[in-house]
């Protein structure tokens, strides 16, 4: 997967985070390991918005710490 450090997350903590999250392979793997992380991490909801780009791909908007997770899903 391919991770793009928009937020200008300095390298120590760009490491740390890519490493949390380089495993998601599925929409149900971000699920089930958002599920497990402490609930102050998330917003109740874990997906705050999915945005329809055509009628295959979606990107679905994850909350995360101060961060906002975007994954592209096809």
């Amino acid at each position: 997967m391919k991770i793009t450090n928009l937020a200008n997350l300095s390298e120590a903590n760009f490491a740390e985070f890519k490493n949390e999250v380089a495993n998601h392979k599925t929409l149900g793997q971000v699920l089930t390991w958002a599920s497990a992380k402490p609930k102050d991490e998330f917003l109740s909801q874990i997906v705050s918005e999915v945005i329809t780009q055509d009628e295959f791909t979606h990107d679905v908007v994850i909350p995360y710490k101060n961060l906002f997770l975007v994954y592209d899903t096809t």
